[in-house]
C-alpha cells in the first residue's frame, strides 16, 4: 500500500507518536520512516542534553534539535515521513514554528490546543496536520484554516486511551474514538486520517483501517522498544510493575492545564498530598501558574528519560497493560502488520 501525503508517500499505515521529553529518539523516529512510516520529533524540550540548557533553554533546544533531525534523517535513508510534533501550550510556540520553518523537516503537526493559525508560520511546501480529539475541533481548525487557503495535510486523531495529554474532560473518558473517526471521516475529505490511542496492536490496527482510517498512531508500543530513549532498565522495571498490578496507569493532573494519561509512580502518588516546587523553572509552559503548580512537569519528564521511577513522569496510553515484551523496532513494525 501507498498513502500520499502532499508530495511525499508512505508505504506502511503507521505514525510514531511524539514523545518527549527525549522518549521518541531519533534512532527510533529515523527507524519508523525508514520501515516506510512516518517517524516524530517532539519539539519539547530537546535540548535537556545541552550545557547550557538551564540558562539558554530556546537555543539549546534548536541546538539539540538539528543534530537530532540530521541524526533521523540519516537512519531513514530518504525514506517515509519525518514530522516534528509541537505543543500549542509552550512557551515561544510561533517562535519555534518559525525556526522548524527554516530546518529540513517534512512536516509539522501541533496539538495540546487548536492551531488555528499553525499556516501562518509554515510555509507551503512541508506538511502541516493538527492533532484532534473531535469532529468538532477539526472543523474550527479546516474554517480558520480556509483564510490561508490551506487544508491539513493529514489529520491525526487522539482517544482517550492514548498516553501524554489528552484533549478531553473526564467526562468524555469513556468515549470510543473509532466511533468519532466515522465522524471526522465525513468532513476531511480526502485528507489522510491517522487514529491513536490503544490501538498499538495487530487487531486494533486492522479494526482501525477496515473502519476507514488512512492508519494508526502509535506513541506507548513504541516506547517499549530497544529503540525507544527510554533506559531499557526502566521499560524492563515498569513492565515487571505493570504485569504484577505494583504499577496503574491513570489519568493525571498535567500542568499544563489538561488530563494526561501516565503510569503510577512515586511522584504521582506524592503529589495527591503535597506540591512539589520546581528546583528551576524553565518558563516552558504558557499555562503553567508556578506558584500553584503540583510540580514542574519538565522536571519530571527529564527524570524520566534518565530512569528516575521515583521522581520522573512515565507518560504511557492503556496498551502498556498489554505489552508482552520489549522488542526491536523491525521486530514490532512486522508484529503490528501481520493482519493488515
Amino acid at each position: 500500500m501507498s498513502i500520499r501525503i502532499k508530495n511525499k508517500s508512505i508505504d506502511i499505515p503507521l505514525v510514531q507518536g511524539a514523545m518527549a521529553i527525549g522518549m521518541s529518539s531519533p534512532d527510533l523516529v529515523g527507524g519508523v520512516a525508514r520501515r516506510g512510516g512516518i517517524g516524530t520529533l517532539s519539539m519539547v524540550n530537546p535540548g535537556y542534553k545541552e550545557k547550557d540548557f538551564l540558562k539558554n533553554t530556546f537555543e539549546a533546544n534548536k541546538r539539540a534539535y538539528i543534530k537530532d533531525l540530521k541524526f533521523a534523517k540519516e537512519k531513514s535513508q530518504g525514506r517515509g515521513i519525518i514530522l516534528t510534533n509541537l505543543m500549542q501550550v509552550v512557551e515561544k510556540f510561533e517562535e519555534y514554528l518559525d525556526f522548524l520553518n527554516t530546518t529540513d523537516v517534512d512536516g509539522i503537526v501541533v496539538g495540546a490546543g487548536l492551531p488555528l493559525d499553525l499556516p501562518k508560520h509554515i510555509s507551503k511546501e512541508k506538511i502541516i496536520g493538527p492533532i484532534v480529539s473531535s469532529e468538532r475541533a477539526l472543523r474550527l481548525i479546516m474554517k480558520r484554516w480556509d483564510k490561508y487557503n490551506r487544508r491539513p495535510d493529514l489529520v491525526i486523531l487522539e482517544g482517550p486511551k492514548a498516553g501524554g495529554h489528552l484533549g478531553f474532560k473526564r467526562e468524555d473518558l469513556e468515549i470510543n474514538i473509532l466511533d468519532e473517526l466515522e465522524k471526522i471521516l465525513k468532513i476531511s475529505d480526502d485528507i489522510p486520517v491517522f487514529v491513536g490511542g490503544g490501538l498499538g496492536r495487530p487487531e486494533k490496527v486492522k479494526e482501525a483501517l477496515d473502519r476507514g482510517a488512512s492508519g494508526v498512531q502509535i506513541g506507548t508500543g513504541f516506547l517499549f522498544t530497544k529503540e525507544s530513549g527510554l533506559p531499557i532498565s526502566a521499560k524492563e522495571e515498569i513492565l515487571k510493575r505493570v504485569k504484577s498490578s505494583k504499577m496503574k496507569n491513570l489519568i493525571l493532573e498535567s500542568p499544563v492545564g489538561l488530563l494526561a494519561r501516565g503510569m503510577e509512580t512515586k511522584l504521582v502518588k506524592k503529589m495527591e498530598t503535597e506540591n512539589i516546587p520546581p528546583s528551576h523553572c524553565l518558563s516552558c509552559i504558557r499555562t503553567c501558574k508556578r506558584k500553584d503548580t503540583k510540580y514542574c512537569i519538565s522536571e519530571a519528564l527529564i527524570n524520566a528519560v534518565r530512569g528516575n521511577l521515583d521522581s520522573g513522569l512515565f507518560f504511557a496510553g492503556t496498551d502498556v497493560e498489554k505489552i508482552e515484551k520489549i522488542r526491536a523496532l523491525d521486530e514490532y513494525i512486522d508484529w503490528l502488520l501481520e493482519e493488515e
